[in-house]
Order: structure tokens, then C-alpha cells, then sequence
């Protein structure tokens, strides 16, 4: 890695006279178009004195970062005219929209993708009506914003973005700007570490802009309030070239950011050039830029004797009043027209020819850039034929076999299919979850320091397409900025860790939903994949911080037209929901499946034809055929689906005249009515397996409420009673556990006889033998470390 170094700009720069007269007109006319969608409803233009009959409710609490947008973005303007440059856009403090959409407003983006907003007063004046008023845009960067890929509601995630969207993009430069607040989160603090993964050779730059504006809500920034040399030692140590642009002075810090970008840009240069004619690349010292302003940036000095510019009380409320006190409104006039509105746009309200020059054209403009709507971009992946990759089972139930070990090779030559557009992402668990095989085809990248022993299994490699780090939450922004940005790719964690990107999963489905369903120039892109392995149900060594199935739960909540869930029971269902998942688009795809050995039950075609359907009667289980049955037992999961089993074969042989119908789920959402989720069951279609009247016993992979959750308006509900993960657990052998939540077969079978009307009274011979064998069974467990042979060996005997 190159030497640590830092640069800290000079007041002199390479803008002469005329160029510093034009840029900070576009700068303030970004600003006057920021404030104006805070304040203004009419007289955009100020023709006329202010009168105030609409305020936002939260005022300048959307002011305090947008100045240091917008400033970065007219830098940014001035080097893609110059030097034809594909450049992209974070933002990442949040409320900042202003100063993005400024921005996109004056590029002429906004207006040609809503026609309404045209370039006139007309036309902007309903672009600052829309602005954080009901039925329209937020106050974030959100989906309907023309050249964003992020939304900054939930600070954290800009620079895992940028990242994601820079890998395989190698003439791509994202500009990020990082919220000194927004600094202080975990997943922004991990994000930092993405430059250890970036390679020059193949992958685009990311060029992170720290905004030290110095306060949050009410509070000071961590970042703003430490010594320079502590902060250049902070960013030096994560192997930055950090380069300080500081001060308050409009034409002063024109200059010094003009230069700075000229060096760090030329510094990126260098890089690539330097990594792109040579056959060895070491990681570099990429540049960044710390951009120290105040909060609030040419906003009023003061209001009422207190500070403002450069204080807590830029992000707060201080004009609150406006429309009701006269000294208020007096010093908001001033404030407005100290931007000169009158020399930045024409009398049809259009911004003056000469600024209008300073922009970009055409896709090169950062708001009309595709790569921030990636879906236009999107390649339909090369996808060898999941068939081939089948586990060959002859006999149901007597084959045991990895689930995810298939899918790992399957998942390795979609890599080798695609080895531009293509990426697997994990938490140092590739192997671990049995996706080893992916190594095949692309080993883990790794721009880090390489030691000799490495070569001995290590499975690093400086061109690797594996992504693995020890942070959930940059890892998912990766995926989600590869994924926005018109590429591909496969996530896979521990299931009871996946709750680290709870929150993340959240915005990511509310992206899409808007997307989706609400912004139809946004092209479809790749859904987000995401496999759940290491389950609940087998985490006897790890033991209770590792069980946890609530992952899917969260997804229930989220929007029906973007969450989907799969819970393949053996090997070849997993190939084949696999399969459609990665040729879906718009959509998060949740798969649970364990990888651990299991029975498999189903060929490749019967297990086509399942997942087809999501749910199903599997006839070699049933005893009903022609008949009505007595009880139905259902379930859903791989471990759910072998209890469940076990269970029938005992009645079965128990009770051979017992009716048993036997229906397994893949697709979880089909236990919902068609009303309310795209993959929902009719209620002829839930009847027909469920019945209208009959017991059912349904085994759960997860927490048992979710099945009610999804299936409570269907008529046959109050008979259906539901087995799943209950919070007992610890280092338990399977058996053990699956006792102790009532999802073994012994517990399904007292379930039965429970529940069977006809049963009751007739069987107590048989409930003793199963109380018994439970019993039995934690004993064995508890005396000698494992489950019994006949239970750990078992096999279906149908």
C-alpha cells in the first residue's frame, strides 16, 4: 500500500475570476432552490414581497447539509464537463434532499422525468410545493429523485452503497458524501474498511466526502469536535490519503475545493492507469476529502440573538413563526434575496443561459446518469440448468445429503457464466454454509496484505469475486448499491444473525415498494437474494444465542408486492427455488435452508413441479386418497418436514386406518389469501388441502404465531394448530430440541390423537408409548451427548 500522506488546501486554486463568478452563482442558486422548497408556496421568484401561506413543519430542519451537497456537486460538474467524466452521486446525510434536488432541477433531469416541474416560475413553483407536503416527495433522497440510488432516511448505509455500486463499473466515480453524524453509526464505521476490497484494475473508485458541518439534531458530531491530527491519524490509519478542505468563505472555499478535487481526482487517475497496464495491483492509498463547513451554510448568521449558521439551531426550528411574526418573515426575505434570484434566473424563470452551460449534458449529467437506475442497465444472467446439479434420489426419504452443497456449484457457474455482472456476498461463512465450491470459480477478494500460508487453502485472491467481511450491514449495502447499479448477486448468512440488517432489509423493501409500484421510470433490477443457513434446528454445538428464526417474521411486515420467503424441504427444492429467484426482479427473496445433512424427498422433477405450485399434497405420505381425511398434517421446512414425516409413519403403522393427509409448504406466502399477497391461496385453493372442518397439525420452522398471522382469515383457522421454534433451546442434540418446542414427531403424534374427535378415548395405549419415548429420549440425550441411532439414523419407511 502507498505511503500515508494528507494535503490541506490553500485559498489559491485554479479557478480564474469569471469561473469562480459562475460556479458560485450555480452554487447559490442551488441554495435559493433549497430554501424555496422549505419555505415557499407562491411567488417563487420573489417578484413580490413575501407572504407566507404555507410553512413545512419542520422547516430548517431539512437546511443544515444541503448547502454541502450542492457546493460538492457543482465541483463534481465542473470536472465531468472537463474531462468527460461517469460520475454518480450519495448522499448521505439525512433530510439532505435539498441539495440534491437542486441540483437535478437545475441539470434539466427533473423536469424532462416530471414534465410539470418544468423550467419556469410555473414550474417551480410546484417543485417547492411537492417538497415534504402530502401526496408527494420526502425529505430524503427517496426513490422518486432522478440520479439517487440511496436513500439517506436511515443514516448508515451511503458508503457500503457507493462501494457496491463501484465494483465491476471500471469507469464509474461515486462521489459519497458522509453526514459527520451519520460518521458515527456502525455500519458507516465498518464502511470505511470497503477500500480493502476495491481493485483498481477492474472495479470503479469511490470518493468519499466527509461533511464535518459539526452538529446532529442538538448535539455536536464526534468527528467535528477531535483535533485535526487525531482526525487525519483516523482516516491515514484506515488508508485514506485524506486531503482537508475547511472554512466559511464562499469564494475562499470555491478555490480550495477546485484544487482539491483537481489532486484527488488525478490521484484516482493514477491509480487505475497504474493498476491497469501492469499484471500485479496492490492495494492502493485512495483519496478522500474532508470538507469542514458550518451547518447551515449561508443561511442566517443569527435569529434573535442566537447563533444559527454553524450551530445545533440550523437543524432545528428557528423560523417556526414565520408566518406570524413580521421580524421573521423581514429576515427570511433578506435571506432569500441576499442569493440574488434576480441574476440566476431569466423573467420566465429559468436559470440564466450562462449557468445553464455549467451543467453536464445528456447522460453525463450526475441526475441522468443510468447507472442510478440501474435497472436500464440490467443483463438477464447466463444460468447453467439447475437439473444438473439434482442429488439423484431413487427412494424418498432414504438419501441423506447437504442441501446447500449442490447449490454452492450451481452458484459457481452462474459465476463462471458472468464473471463481470455476477457476486456472492458473506460473513466469513462461504464455507462454513457449505458454498465452498463457488471458490471454484472466483476466490474470496482480498486487497489486504497476502502472507505465504495463504496459498495453502487461504482462497485469496486480489481479482476475487467473493465477498466476505465480519459486517452484515456493509456486505448488504454492497449488495444492495451491486444490485441498484443493474448487476447481480447472492447473500448468505447465519439465520439467527440475519437480524443484524433488520433495519437495513427495511429501507431496501420500502426502495423497492416505491420503485415498484410508484416511480415507472425506474427500471426493474435484480432482486435482492438472501439465503438463511446454519438454522435454528441444528445449533446443538453453538447453542441458544444462535437460535433464531425470526428473521422471516420482520420480511412478513414488509410490502406483499416486493417479499417473497421459501422454505425448500431437501436439496433439489433449494436448486429450484434458487433458480427463480435469481431470474426475479424488484423483489427481496428470503430462502431458509439448513445446511447440514438432511433426507431428500423429492426428484428433481417432482421438486419442479412442488415449487411451481409453493404448496402440496405429497401422496406417498397421505392415506386419504378418495376420501375425506381425518386430520391433515402439514408443514413446512427441512427439519419440519422430517418430523412431520416420522410422525405420519408411526400413525400409520399405529393406526392404519387413521386418514391422514400429508401437505408440505415451499413457498411460505402461500399460507396467506390471494387478497392480500400475489403468491396467496384462493379460499377454494386452502380449502381443498386444508379442508373446511379438520384438525390441522401444522410443524413450523419458525415461530409458531406467524402461520396465524398469515392464515387467520381462512375459514378452517380455528383448527389449526401450529408446532415451532418456542425459545427453548441451548446445547441440545436435534432431538433434544425439537422436544423441548414440540416439533418431534413423538409430540405431532400426541397432537393427532389430541385433536381427532374419534381417536380420543381409543389411543391412550399409544399417547403413554410416546410420553414414554420422549422421556427416553432426554434421558439418552443428556447421558451419553447424542440422539439414539434409530433417531439419528432414521429413514422414511413408506
Amino acid at each position: 500500500m502507498a505511503k500515508a500522506s494528507s494535503s490541506r488546501a490553500t485559498s489559491r486554486g485554479p479557478l480564474d475570476d469569471e469561473e469562480l463568478r459562475r460556479i458560485d452563482a450555480w452554487w447559490r442558486a442551488c441554495n435559493y432552490l433549497s430554501v424555496g422548497m422549505i419555505y415557499l408556496r407562491d411567488n417563487p421568484l420573489l417578484r413580490e414581497p413575501i407572504r407566507i401561506n404555507h410553512v413545512k413543519h419542520r422547516l430548517l430542519g431539512h437546511w443544515g447539509a444541503s448547502p454541502a451537497l450542492s457546493f460538492a456537486w457543482a465541483h463534481l460538474n465542473r470536472l465531468i464537463k472537463r474531462d468527460d467524466l461517469d460520475v454518480i452521486f450519495m448522499a448521505g446525510p439525512g433530510h439532505g434532499a435539498p441539495g440534491v434536488l437542486g441540483p437535478a432541477y437545475l441539470e434539466g433531469t427533473y423536469s424532462e422525468v416530471y414534465p410539470d416541474k418544468s423550467e419556469d416560475a410555473e414550474g417551480m413553483r410546484k417543485f417547492f410545493k411537492q417538497f415534504s407536503f402530502p401526496g408527494h416527495i420526502g425529505s430524503h433522497v427517496t426513490p422518486e429523485t432522478p440520479g439517487s440510488i440511496h436513500e439517506g432516511g436511515e443514516l448508515g448505509y451511503s458508503l457500503s452503497h457507493a462501494y457496491g455500486a463501484a465494483f465491476d463499473n471500471p469507469d464509474l466515480i461515486v462521489a459519497c458524501v458522509v453526514g459527520d453524524g451519520e460518521a458515527e453509526t456502525g455500519p458507516l464505521a465498518t464502511a470505511w474498511h470497503s477500500n480493502k476490497f476495491i481493485n483498481p484494475q477492474r472495479d470503479g473508485a469511490v470518493l468519499p466526502i466527509l461533511n464535518l458541518n459539526g452538529y446532529k439534531i442538538a448535539n455536536p458530531t464526534i468527528l467535528a469536535r477531535i483535533s485535526h491530527e487525531e482526525l487525519e491519524a483516523l482516516f491515514v490509519g484506515y488508508g485514506y490519503k485524506p486531503h482537508f478542505v475547511e472554512g466559511s468563505e464562499p469564494a475562499e472555499m470555491h478555490q480550495k475545493m477546485a484544487a482539491t478535487m483537481d489532486a484527488v481526482f488525478a490521484e484516482i487517475r493514477e491509480i487505475q492507469d497504474k493498476a491497469r497496464v501492469g499484471s500485479q495491483v496492490e492495494r492502493p492509498r485512495w483519496p478522500m476529502i474532508v470538507l469542514r463547513t458550518p451547518k447551515g451554510w449561508s443561511g442566517p448568521k443569527e435569529i434573535r440573538g442566537h447563533k444559527v449558521e454553524g450551530s445545533w439551531r440550523s437543524h432545528q426550528v428557528p423560523f417556526s413563526d414565520v408566518r406570524d411574526n413580521p421580524a421573521s418573515l423581514e429576515l427570511l426575505e433578506s435571506w432569500m434575496r441576499g442569493y440574488k434570484p434576480g441574476e440566476l434566473f431569466d423573467a420566465d424563470g429559468r436559470l440564466v443561459a450562462e449557468l445553464r452551460a455549467l451543467a453536464p449534458t445528456g447522460r453525463r449529467r450526475i441526475s441522468a446518469n443510468p447507472v442510478a437506475n440501474g435497472g436500464l442497465l440490467r443483463r438477464e444472467l447466463k444460468l447453467p440448468d439447475f437439473r444438473d446439479y439434482a442429488v439423484d434420489v431413487t427412494q424418498a426419504g432414504k438419501v441423506l445429503h447437504e442441501n446447500t452443497h449442490p447449490l454452492g456449484q450451481f452458484l459457481r457457474d452462474t459465476m463462471r457464466h458472468n464473471m463481470n455482472n455476477f457476486r456472492v456476498f458473506g460473513p466469513d461463512e462461504t464455507a462454513s454454509n457449505r458454498l465452498q465450491s463457488v471458490y471454484e470459480a472466483s476466490k474470496k477478494v482480498w486487497m489486504a496484505d497476502l502472507l505465504p500460508e495463504d496459498a495453502d487453502g487461504g482462497e485469496l485472491a486480489r481479482d476475487g469475486r467473493v465477498m466476505e467481511m465480519l459486517s452484515e450491514h456493509t456486505l448488504m449495502g454492497w449488495l444492495e448499491g451491486y444490485l441498484l447499479s443493474g448487476r447481480h448477486g447472492f447473500f448468505h448468512t447465519y439465520e439467527a444473525f440475519a437480524h443484524v440488517v433488520d433495519s437495513m432489509f427495511n429501507q431496501h423493501a420500502k426502495w423497492l415498494d416505491i420503485c415498484k409500484n410508484h416511480v415507472p421510470w425506474r427500471a426493474p433490477v435484480s432482486s435482492q437474494n438472501i439465503l438463511l443457513s446454519s438454522t435454528v434446528w441444528r445449533q446443538d454445538h453453538n447453542g441458544f444465542s444462535h437460535q433464531d428464526p425470526g428473521f422471516i417474521d420482520l420480511v412478513t411486515n414488509k410490502s406483499p408486492s416486493v417479499t417473497r420467503v421459501y422454505l425448500p424441504p431437501d436439496a433439489n427444492t433449494l436448486l429450484a427455488v434458487a433458480d427463480a429467484c435469481l431470474r426475479s426482479t424488484d423483489c427481496i427473496n428470503v430462502i431458509v435452508a439448513d445446511k447440514q445433512k438432511h433426507l431428500q424427498f423429492t426428484t428433481m422433477d417432482e421438486a419442479i413441479v412442488h415449487c411451481a405450485k409453493g404448496i402440496g399434497i405429497w401422496r406417498r405420505a397421505s392415506s386419504d386418497e378418495g376420501d375425506e381425511p381425518d386430520v391433515v398434517m402439514a408443514c413446512c421446512g427441512d427439519v419440519a418436514t422430517q418430523e412431520s414425516l416420522a410422525a405420519t409413519a408411526i400413525l400409520r403403522e399405529r393406526l392404519p386406518e387413521l386418514r391422514l393427509r400429508f401437505v408440505n409448504v415451499v413457498d411460505l406466502f402461500r399460507m396467506q389469501p390471494a387478497s392480500e399477497h400475489p403468491h396467496g391461496s384462493t379460499e377454494r385453493e386452502f380449502d381443498s388441502l386444508f379442508t373446511r372442518d379438520k384438525p390441522v397439525i401444522f410443524n413450523f420452522h419458525g415461530y409458531p404465531w406467524l402461520i396465524h398471522k398469515l392464515a387467520y382469515r381462512f375459514r378452517n383457522h380455528e383448527n389449526l394448530h401450529v408446532r415451532g421454534y418456542k425459545e427453548k433451546g441451548n446445547i441440545n442434540t436435534p432431538m433434544e430440541l425439537a422436544i423441548l418446542n414440540q416439533v418431534d414427531r413423538f409430540n405431532l403424534v400426541i397432537d393427532v390423537l389430541d385433536r381427532v374427535p374419534r381417536l380420543q378415548g381409543r389411543t391412550a395405549h399409544l399417547r403413554e408409548d410416546m410420553k414414554n419415548t420422549i422421556i427416553d429420549n432426554l434421558n439418552y440425550a443428556h447421558a451419553h451427548g447424542t440422539d439414539r441411532t434409530e433417531i439419528a439414523n432414521w429413514v422414511w419407511p413408506g
